[in-house]
């Protein structure tokens, strides 16, 4: 059996049609489906149901699964077993995150990467959606959610307060909210409901029944924005906010219950993998030069 065939098989399985199948591999929709045609013929079974809704595995394609899966875990087991032994600091390292980690940490270490290490190419995927380190979907995962699972090494990059804030030119329009009216006349900006599971019917521990919602964002770049933009009044982390002459703080003896943290998630197999290395200690340094980084704990199973 083709190992290509099976990664075309996974990669179909995984995003629901062939032309999402070709971007994960890097190649065009027509040969995944010239590959799967083929792989379906030799082994005489309809492995896929083609439907408006995209491509479901039929029962011999669910069968196939298992094994396919196996495959791909000895496969990427293997790839990262050798790679910790390469001490070169060039090729390529993948990275997801937020739109605004990415913006505000991400990019800036990356930059300062570009003199030490040119041979070095980061690929950052911005995306809410949590990618899977085990299928070698990212290499470094920086997330505000902590992950859990043994076989990642889990790093606190830092830990924000998240207050209410608007901008000052809504607030000369508009005015204060009042405490204890759920921001009766005012607009509100909130996350929409998958994206966090910190938002719970208050902004500021107030709550929003009276306030009128004009945008659910899904993130917080997103969301700072809008609330930058003078159109509502939004939770953000500290951070994002409190360095921005332009927003002022509401309540500011009120919070969040629950803080903003960050993490930085990679597989253990990459963890002495230089490339991966120097990207990790970047970013690092990235969250320490903005004052509120965390020392990292770079314990096994923490997660």
């Amino acid at each position: 059996m083709d190992w290509n065939d099976i990664r075309i098989f996974l990669a179909i399985y995984h995003s629901g049609t062939l032309r999402g199948a070709g971007r994960l591999l890097g190649v065009d929709q027509t040969t995944v489906g010239r590959r799967i045609t083929a792989l379906e013929a030799r082994l005489e079974a309809k492995l896929f149901l083609r439907s408006n809704a995209g491509y479901v595995l039929t029962s011999a394609g669910e069968d196939a699964l298992v094994a396919a899966q196996a495959m791909e875990h000895i496969a990427v087991s293997f790839q990262r077993r050798t790679e910790k032994h390469d001490v070169r600091v060039s090729g390529e390292v993948r990275v997801t995150t937020t739109d605004a980690i990415a913006a505000d940490f991400v990019i800036p270490a990356i930059d300062r990467l570009r003199d030490s290490c040119p041979a070095l190419r980061v690929i950052l995927s911005t995306t809410t959606r949590v990618l899977d380190l085990g299928r070698r979907d990212a290499d470094i995962a920086i997330r505000t959610v902590r992950p859990e699972h043994s076989d990642l090494i889990v790093r606190k990059l830092a830990k924000w307060d998240v207050g209410l804030y608007a901008s000052r030119c809504y607030l000369e329009r508009r005015g204060m909210p009042r405490p204890g009216h759920a921001f009766e006349g005012h607009d509100l900006a909130i996350y929409q409901p998958a994206v966090t599971q910190n938002q719970d019917g208050t902004l500021g521990g107030e709550s929003i029944a009276k306030g009128n919602v004009i945008a659910e964002l899904d993130s917080s770049l997103m969301l700072s924005t809008v609330v930058r933009s003078g159109m509502a009044i939004g939770e953000l982390p500290t951070y994002l906010a409190d360095n921005d002459t332009e927003l002022v703080r509401i309540w500011p003896e009120r919070k969040r219950a629950a803080p903003y943290e960050v993490w930085l998630v990679l597989h253990a197999d990459l963890a002495r993998t230089a490339r991966v290395r120097v990207v990790v200690d970047a970013i690092v340094a990235a969250f320490k030069a903005a004052g509120e980084g965390a020392p990292a704990t770079g314990r096994r199973g923490d997660g």
